[in-house]
């Protein structure tokens, strides 16, 4: 992947919701102009979530979401009902298509319920205006009776801004653009301050050095997400970098003029790494800022505490974002069991999980380790790190529960603002 790619994790989400057969694959043909999904008078068509990553004028960079019916049956609708409700915890924007003939059904009213819940903003969108009588209104207005019971636009408002209700047909192309308008403004209104992973950490002139160990686990001929983003940051304002393996570390920074301001690591080197860098040189790893990146770093930081709290028995789920082929020295797998259990000398039980997959029931998880969760958006990662602490589990991610396991987790957090430890 390029470095001026926008990756997946890093776009605008907006997941199109709703019953079978109210024309969520026409609308989002009809918004993307592209044959995303296949249509058909068939209801439930769409069995399975489909994803697309393009550009969306005028919102930019987006992943666009068609999920199946919420209305699905029989023990296959069940589980792609649950995949539906999955998405929910990747996305951005909300689109809730329903048929304007036929009004809001419960289904679709529980829908924008958990939207409010868990405060996404939403549109809902009334689809076949086509089939509509010609006495009814136009103009993106529904009826007064349909408005009156089913748009709070006047009184409601979601994450600081009111619903908008709009009527399309995704047959003629009739408002199309003004739902693409306004996912736009949706997308502007929510948009987030900017953030660093590492930027905001430094001061002009500054130098860094990034230790990327090129092992059997190391993807060949490329660069791992969190590495490209850390360096196109680094470029981006104007910070010099210069890599090197951790085989490598102490050569390099022998050759150096300077000291390194900084020395960001791959978390799986963290014990040499922090044996070759002088204790006066501030050193953390990629983990550690994507925890930060992405939300949720102080909880588990907390989290770490539970690793030197396991009792024989205890269970440990290890989680991670992205899916791919196992070595047989995998980190989640492998390496990360091994080193939790020659650390807390314990019996432990172990689940794993990867890609989309995250238990929606945590009961018997003593602590989950997760990744960094570069291949997860923030949404995502957040709604994981949420579910954790509302069941009372703790949670870390590899990062700060390596450095944690090789008694350097202090030192590690030494350039993280508000992060002390006692």
């Amino acid at each position: 992947m390029g470095l001026n790619e926008v990756v997946s994790a890093e776009r605008v989400h907006i997941g199109f919701f709703g019953m079978r057969n109210a024309g969520k694959s026409s609308v989002v043909n009809a918004v993307t102009g592209q044959d995303l999904s296949v249509v058909s008078e068939v209801k439930g068509t769409t069995t399975d979530p489909v994803k697309k990553a393009m550009e969306l004028l005028p919102i930019g960079p987006v992943v666009i979401i068609d999920t199946p019916g919420l209305d699905d049956e029989g023990a296959l609708g069940e589980l792609r009902v649950k995949k539906a409700r999955e998405i929910l915890n990747s996305t951005d924007i909300a689109v809730l298509v329903t048929d304007v003939t036929k009004g809001l059904s419960v289904e679709d009213r529980e829908l924008i319920s958990l939207f409010r819940e868990r405060e996404i903003p939403y549109l809902v969108v009334y689809n076949k205006t086509d089939l509509l009588e010609e006495n009814e209104k136009k103009n993106g207005n529904v009826s007064d009776a349909e408005e009156a019971e089913s748009s709070p636009e006047a009184e409601e408002k979601t994450a600081g801004k009111k619903e908008r209700v709009i009527r399309v047909s995704a047959l003629t192309g009739e408002g199309i653009h003004t739902l693409k308008e306004a996912l736009g403004d949706f997308a502007k209104a929510n948009k987030k301050e900017e953030k660093f992973v590492v930027a905001d950490l430094l001061k002009p002139g500054d130098f860094v050095v990034l230790v990327i160990p090129v092992d059997e686990s190391a993807p060949k001929g490329r660069l791992i997400l969190p590495q490209q983003l850390v360096m196109r940051e680094l470029l981006d304002h104007h910070y010099s970098f210069v890599c090197c393996q951790d085989t490598d570390l102490k050569e390099t920074l022998c050759k150096l003029k300077e000291k390194p301001a900084l020395v960001i690591t791959d978390s799986q080197a963290f014990e040499k790494v922090a044996k070759d860098t002088e204790e006066d040189v501030m050193l953390t790893s990629f983990s550690i800022l994507m925890a930060r990146y992405k939300g949720g770093l102080k909880v588990q930081i907390q989290g770490a505490k539970k690793l030197s709290a396991l009792q024989d028995g205890d269970t440990v789920l290890i989680s991670e974002g992205c899916t791919h082929h196992r070595q047989c020295k995998d980190i989640g797998t492998v390496k990360m069991p091994g080193w939790i259990g020659n650390y807390t000398q314990k019996q432990l039980n172990y689940r794993f999980t990867s890609g989309g997959e995250f238990p929606e029931d945590l009961s018997g998880i003593s602590l989950v380790v997760h990744c960094g969760g570069c291949m997860l958006n923030e949404a995502q990662m957040k709604s994981r790190v949420k579910r954790a602490v509302e069941a009372g589990v703790p949670i870390v991610n590899y990062g700060i529960a390596i450095a944690c396991m090789h008694g350097i987790l202090k030192r590690s957090l030494e350039c993280i603002p508000d992060t002390d430890l006692p």
